[in-house]
């Protein structure tokens, strides 16, 4: 995809989202990062708006204890000129994946699921799955057969499950009709046979709600969200908090085009969707990526086992790889991850591998992902730190989000040392 030697060295998941203005730096507690140290982090960032990589950006640093550093650089709103704020919500998408993840392997923890439990168990239509054997891309038609593995709940996490995505998928965009689900399509390939990323965590979802009886809202906030004291995160957003979601951005060519402001659920939408739709903001998700660093726990909320997350933090996909997924609709992504051909993935996460050649920032075993919007966040558990870096911009891995990404870790990494 973009840069192969990025996604291990730089990370997954950032979200992009103004311009101009210079950075607003504001550290909650000293750690590792000195003044001039933080100072060179929050240069990297205005120089990233000033470049145009991004419209405005809020970035923070973690370790185990707490944030080493948090910024905000550049503008929310372009047409109002409004700077961003270290507070903004971002509609953080795909990010939502590994909070449901989490569910999951809660479920899991208590035994009411294994990872190996095949999917039909739970939610019906899952035993009479089909797979593509030809498509025919001049009228979009396909022909498929029975299938031949059982796809199973390890499939759905590792996104080997063989459910695609339309904007990801030159196939799914063809096949899919509207109003119809991307898992009931033909699946692109056997179930455990090959990495493709597609709506896999959105049935997730549905086990999450099957099993536990709540609306994935209600089991967010009492076993995940709440506990960790993420306040801004919900997959709605109330009336006096609106303010703070910026505006997504449209790189077309080398302008960026303010979408229209989004109607913002006031209520959480029922079903909500496993695999996206959280809004949340880099210092929430900064306390969820504390718990991963501290072994399932922060503070005094125990959300997994140190066992678990040493599991989700392993290669599941054995000796398949991460790998490029094409362009299904181009004004909504470029080719992507970073890490493809390399990397494997875990139990909701992609993890880092040693890539001959490429330079060492993020730890091989780093755990990361994104959101559409080019959201971005990377876990370390080798160095103990993890970053979030955001924005609110399409197309996903837009080359000026990759870099402002690249750069960040990059000097973050610099720095640490």
């Amino acid at each position: 995809m973009l840069r192969r030697d990025f996604w291990r060295l730089a990370g997954a998941v950032v979200a992009l989202c103004s311009l101009g203005s210079a950075a607003q730096a504001a550290v909650t507690r000293t750690g590792e990062l000195s003044a001039d140290s933080k100072a060179a982090i929050t240069k990297v960032l205005e120089e990233s708006v000033q470049h145009g990589d991004a419209p405005g950006v809020v970035a923070l640093v973690v370790d185990r204890d707490g944030a080493l550093f948090e910024a905000a650089a550049g503008k929310s709103d372009l047409t109002r000129g409004t700077p961003m704020r270290t507070d903004a919500i971002f509609n953080i998408a795909s990010m939502t994946k590994p909070v449901t993840s989490v569910a999951i392997m809660q479920l899991y923890e208590q035994g009411k699921l294994k990872l190996d439990d095949p999917v039909s168990k739970y939610l019906p239509g899952f035993d009479k799955l089909q797979v593509i054997t030809k498509f025919n891309e001049a009228d979009g038609t396909a022909q498929s057969r029975p299938a031949k593995n059982v796809m199973t709940v390890r499939h759905l996490l590792t996104h080997t499950s063989g459910i695609g995505y339309g904007f990801s998928s030159p196939i799914v965009t063809k096949l899919q009709k509207p109003n119809q689900n991307e898992w009931e399509l033909p699946l692109l390939q056997e179930p455990g046979t090959k990495w493709a990323y597609g709506a896999s965590t959105r049935v997730l979802g549905m086990i999450v709600e099957k099993l536990t009886g709540m609306p994935l809202e209600d089991y967010f906030q009492k076993n995940i969200l709440g506990p960790l004291g993420m306040r801004d995160t919900s997959f709605a957003v109330p009336a006096a908090k609106q303010s703070r979601v910026p505006p997504v951005q449209q790189r077309e060519g080398d302008k960026l085009t303010q979408q229209p402001a989004p109607t913002l659920p006031l209520t959480p939408p029922v079903p909500s969707r496993g695999d996206g739709g959280l809004y949340s903001t880099a210092r929430d998700y900064g306390r969820f990526i504390r718990m991963f660093l501290n072994g399932g726990k922060l503070g005094d909320a125990r959300i997994l086992s140190e066992k678990t997350v040493k599991l989700m933090g392993q290669n599941h996909i054995g000796a398949i790889f991460v790998q490029q997924q094409p362009v299904g609709v181009a004004r909504l992504t470029k080719p992507f991850p970073v890490g493809a051909g390399h990397d494997k993935f875990g139990l909701g996460f992609q993890i880092a591998q040693a890539a001959p050649g490429t330079a060492p920032y993020r730890s091989p075993g780093s755990m990361s992902w994104a959101g559409i919007f080019n959201t971005e966040f990377w876990i370390d558990p080798q160095q103990h730190v993890g970053g979030v870096l955001m924005m609110q911009m399409l197309p996903f891995y837009d080359d000026g989000a990759i870099r402002a990404l690249r750069e960040f870790e990059k000097t973050v990494y610099k720095e640490l040392r």
